[in-house]
């Protein structure tokens, strides 16, 4: 086996190790605490258990990451974190839109 394979498997294995170490709750909840005022984007294929969440930051800049949730289970998540999910304006868009709500 050569070095770059050693090294590959041993990242991917540190991948899968770290996610499983962290419920899909707590990466949501940490990945949004990195910049909870931004516009975030979620897409994923129908029925499929993993989904992608992107922060449209304007600061940090756009940042994505898959989220070990259905589409459904996500967006219920980023409701109980204060937000308010829709679809896009744009009739094309796919993806579901979501703005952190003001704190009354």
């Amino acid at each position: 086996m050569s070095l770059a394979q050693k090294l590959q498997g041993k990242v991917s294995q540190t991948s899968q190790s770290e996610g499983s170490s962290q419920s899909p709750e707590k990466v949501l909840k940490d990945f949004i605490a990195e910049d909870p005022n931004s516009t975030y984007t979620l897409d994923s294929e129908r029925d499929a258990p993993q989904s992608e969440l992107c922060r449209e930051g304007k600061e940090k800049g756009r940042k994505c990451i898959m989220m070990q949730m259905h589409s459904t289970r996500l967006f219920q998540a980023m409701q109980d974190q204060g937000f308010f999910c829709a679809l896009p304006m744009d009739p094309r868009g796919t993806h579901i839109e979501c703005r952190r709500l003001p704190k009354t």
